[in-house]
């Protein structure tokens, strides 16, 4: 390994933190925005539902298309990391403005929720996807590549630990000095925190992958992922985290009254510490084991604790969280691997196109994991409504109080199912990355290109490792 291509610990650290302080906001958003709208500002759980899809159809067509220009840009900074300094301003902002509590109509309130939600789904992609990004252009090594997506990984799942973690003791605090629970404040107290961390981040984060000399336009980069296949097994495994996502929003709803304490709701904050200390060892993981491999043997391993999770039932609050916290671990280390996978199919893209394009690959990353959070937080209403929950209530019926206990249990174990299924069909494994990875190293050592397209027909030509 070159000395010019290892990341410094204090790097990985400063990377590491601005993902934690951009998932004090991602955390906030996925696991309260959804009772903030039904319990605080007062809309229906299906307007809330809507304003979701809406928002993540937007996504569909600004996240890409966002991205395509990234690939495209240069700066002094690089082509990353610049955006890495407006980010932060941008997102704290729009998240406190998607926690304030209007007083106003009830159509006005649905119309200010829609507006500032989408509004900062937007403004995230401009952090986030750089963010991401940056992991491909710290090092060109691939174990040090491996820490970087460890450290943004844990950053991020942290971040939103620290939300559940800490936000329900703000709102708390401040709930007997305002009207709205105590949101506002609590959220800028944190967004604050989140925000100083950030902007520590683009100090001290350096590109040291050089941009292709090749010129890529915005054609070319859809182009480069059309032909990425494995990415989208990877993103269709990423995506059905939704079902996980759907049981994150329950939680609230499930400790306050099937547990009658939604103090308890930090407790999932405090496990996704724990489980995020546990996924440094995920490297080490990989010295033995093909990230598929283990990616599928997590799956299986959630699956078994969820099942057992429903017949032990919620009498024992240690049974309870010993089970939640190891249903935590292998879906947290889940989630590592794939980002890690996404990582490698930037070569298997290069190849195919002669064109480098790390912002479109991980733009589908960003616009999977907000459309599993949406959609997960779209169904999540009408799960409540199926169920017959009733906002603001003091009880619910036993119907209701089952149906959580199953949300927050065996739907989940449904979505670790699936993931297997798709990821599964994913076969660009550590060997064949290592032989694309060589013959790209072979392609730029000679100056040129070497078969990867058919111009005429924009298909790719079949390499060897691929017969």
């Amino acid at each position: 390994m070159t000395m010019a291509m290892k990341i410094p610990s204090k790097e990985l650290w400063s990377y590491f933190g601005y993902g934690l302080g951009q998932c004090f906001s991602f955390g906030l958003v996925g696991s309260f925005i959804n009772y903030f709208y039904t319990d605080v500002l007062g809309i229906s759980a299906l307007a809330a539902s809507t304003i979701f899809l809406i928002a993540r159809a937007w996504d569909a067509i600004h996240d890409p298309f966002f991205a395509s220009i990234m690939d495209t840009m240069n700066t002094r900074f690089g082509k990353f990391r610049h955006f890495m300094l407006i980010a932060p301003l941008l997102i704290t902002l729009m998240t406190l403005a998607s926690f304030y509590n209007i007083d106003a109509p009830t159509s006005t309130k649905i119309l200010y929720a829609g507006a500032t939600y989408i509004l900062w789904g937007t403004l995230y992609a401009i952090s986030d996807i750089p963010f991401w990004s940056m992991s491909s252009v710290m090092s060109s090594e691939p174990r040090e590549r491996t820490k970087a997506v460890t450290a943004a990984v844990l950053g991020v799942n942290a971040g939103i630990a620290c939300a559940n973690i800490f936000f329900p003791r703000l709102t708390a605090f401040f709930a007997p000095y305002s009207s709205d629970h105590g949101y506002f404040m609590a959220v800028l107290v944190m967004m604050v925190i989140g925000m100083l961390l950030m902007i520590n981040g683009f100090f001290n984060v350096k590109e040291r992958v050089p941009p292709s000399g090749e010129k890529v336009t915005i054609r070319d980069t859809f182009r480069n992922l059309r032909h990425n296949k494995p990415l989208f097994f990877v993103l269709a495994a990423f995506f059905f985290c939704v079902l996980h996502n759907i049981a994150n929003g329950i939680y609230i709803y499930f400790f306050i009254y099937n547990m009658g304490d939604g103090g308890l709701q930090a407790a999932i904050g405090v496990m996704g510490i724990l489980a995020a200390l546990a996924c440094l060892l995920a490297p080490l993981l990989t010295r033995h084991y093909k990230k598929r491999t283990l990616f599928i043997a997590l799956c299986c391993l959630d699956i078994l604790v969820r099942i057992v999770l429903w017949f032990a039932g919620y009498q024992s609050l240690a049974v309870l969280f010993i089970l939640l916290g190891l249903s935590t671990l292998f879906v947290m280390m889940s989630n590592l691997f794939t980002s890690a996978m996404i990582v490698d199919t930037i070569e298997y893209a290069e190849y195919h196109t002669n064109k480098r394009c790390a912002a479109i690959t991980f733009s589908g990353q960003t616009f999977t994991g907000k459309m599993s959070v949406a959609v997960g937080g779209g169904l999540i209403g009408v799960y409540l409504t199926l169920i017959g929950y009733v906002p603001q209530a003091a009880s619910q019926t036993e119907g209701v109080l089952n149906g959580l206990f199953f949300g927050i249990s065996l739907l989940p174990a449904i979505g670790s199912l699936i993931r297997i299924g798709f990821i599964w069909f994913f076969d660009f494994t550590e060997d064949k990355h290592e032989e694309v990875t060589r013959l790209l190293a072979e392609r730029r050592a000679n100056g040129g290109i070497s078969n990867p397209v058919d111009d005429q027909e924009d298909r790719p030509v079949t390499p060897a490792w691929q017969k």
